[in-house]
């Protein structure tokens, strides 16, 4: 593939926003509309090592934790077994820090995708750091789900097993027996916002019908870019959970029928 026909590949696998900016000999910036919770964007790079195209990050993912994380805690404990759980899930290479991924079969938007989520997911590991108390958000919205929704026509943590056999695009619950399913998305901070995201982008183009709802822990502590990415695919939102309690009830009531898959 040629270099244009790369670059038109990425757009319509991810977004209209991706453009290469070429660096020297084989070797092309990647600029993509996502960003770190800071509002810092992915570093990524596509360069040909030998006879093979690859994807890195050149090591600045891990660099960019350090700025809140000792980079020691990086490699134990829970910190450790969520970056190692990425890279196995996306078959990411952590070359002393540089994180890869080979281009194969000529897929660059589908490596590209892949990429993306795994350097974000890793990211997500800077909320181990900040001593938040954990909040009963998720029991809260199980709870609120079944007052309204018969338990045979929700599923919890769905994945689409005919697109996506290891479950890594999923909705936090799927409200069957609709003309269209409800995918219904509890967002409790930017890693979630961004995963619901990028999965309901995946989940169109795999041309699956559906609808969407989101429902925040606190709507207002999500990073402004963040949410706006979110809102242009997201059909209908509650800014949070304790506040809408009742509003939420009212729209599942109404939504709930007629009941045709």
């Amino acid at each position: 593939m040629s270099i244009g026909e790369i670059e038109q590949d990425f757009r319509e696998k991810i977004s209209t926003k991706i453009r290469l900016a070429p660096e020297g000999v084989d070797r092309f910036r990647v600029f993509t509309p996502f960003l770190f919770e800071d509002g810092d964007h992915l570093a990524i790079v596509l360069k040909r090592e030998g006879e093979r195209w690859l994807l890195s990050d050149e090591a600045h993912t891990y660099m960019h934790l350090t700025y809140d994380i000792d980079e020691r805690d990086l490699h134990i404990g829970t910190r450790q077994k969520i970056i190692s759980n990425t890279l196995s899930t996306f078959r990411v290479e952590d070359r002393q820090g540089e994180l890869t991924l080979d281009v194969q079969d000529e897929r660059y938007g589908d490596a590209l995708y892949s990429f993306i989520q795994a350097l974000l997911k890793i990211s997500d590991v800077s909320y181990l750091s900040r001593g938040r108390v954990k909040s009963t958000f998720a029991e809260d919205f199980q709870v609120l789900l079944r007052r309204v929704v018969p338990e045979e026509r929700m599923s919890f943590d769905w994945s689409d097993k005919e697109h996506d056999d290891r479950g890594i695009y999923t909705v936090d619950c799927r409200i069957n027996n609709m003309p269209r399913p409800l995918f219904v998305h509890a967002l409790s901070n930017d890693g979630k916002t961004r995963d619901a995201t990028i999965a309901l982008l995946q989940f169109e183009k795999w041309g699956i019908p559906f609808r969407s709802l989101a429902i925040f822990e606190d709507q207002e502590s999500i990073n402004r870019k963040v949410l706006s990415r979110f809102s242009d695919v997201c059909e209908k939102q509650f800014s949070s959970l304790t506040a809408n309690r009742e509003r939420i009830v009212r729209f599942l009531e109404e939504n709930l029928f007629p009941v045709n898959d």
